[in-house]
Order: C-alpha cells, then sequence, then structure tokens
C-alpha cells in the first residue's frame, strides 16, 4: 500500500505560481516514478507529468511544458509540482499518482488549484 498527500493548493493570479508538494507512504519512494495529473470541472482527468524514481528522466504535456517543473526528493519521499506562469486554464484538482507493478494505481486526495484572469 501507498498513501499519497498532496498539499500546496490555492488561489492565484494568472501569471503567478504555486509549488505543490506530495508526501508518500507506504512503500520504498526511491524504487517507483511518479505523476502529476489533473481535472478541470467538466473535464476528465489528464497527464501534466511525470518524473522516474531516480529523479533523471521527466516528462510534461505539451499544455505545462516549460511553465512546470516536477522534481522529487528521496530522502524525504515527497514529489513536488513547480508551476510558473499560471493561466486560468490551469485551474484544476491536482492529483499525484503511483503505478506500482502487481500492485495497480495510488492516487491522492487532490488539491485544489484556482488561477484567476
Amino acid at each position: 500500500q501507498v498513501q499519497l498527500v498532496e498539499s500546496g493548493g490555492g488561489l492565484v493570479q494568472a501569471g503567478g505560481s504555486l509549488r505543490l508538494s506530495c508526501a508518500a507512504s507506504g512503500r520504498t519512494f526511491s524504487t517507483y516514478s511518479m505523476d502529476w495529473f489533473r481535472q478541470a470541472p467538466g473535464k476528465e482527468r489528464e497527464f501534466v507529468a511525470t518524473i522516474s524514481w531516480s529523479g533523471s528522466r521527466s516528462s510534461y504535456a505539451s499544455p505545462v511544458k516549460g511553465r512546470f517543473t516536477i522534481s522529487r526528493d528521496n530522502a524525504k519521499s515527497t514529489v513536488y509540482l513547480q508551476m510558473n506562469s499560471l493561466k486560468p486554464e490551469d485551474t484544476a484538482v491536482y492529483y499525484c499518482h503511483a503505478s506500482l507493478p502487481a500492485e495497480g494505481d495510488y492516487w491522492g486526495q487532490g488539491t485544489q488549484v484556482t488561477v484567476s484572469s
């Protein structure tokens, strides 16, 4: 079992920044990759970013590339999402996610990000 707890969401003006955190527990954090997803009202959940277990590789969805940065601190069992140049269309509930072989998917409870224009 893996438990994921997000934090750091809030209300920010367009052009501003936020940093989301996701604290993991229950399995050795440094053995699995981590992802961020988001879900806007009335829309399906969509992929935002992923980072490898070591942190050496990451990739991003096109809408956030160049503005968002995913990182992790394995000593703290935490993954981060630095969000800069935020736009109103970034408004969504943001979820961290882990997929462990033979175990399946784990999701956090989500954290709300609201970007005002």
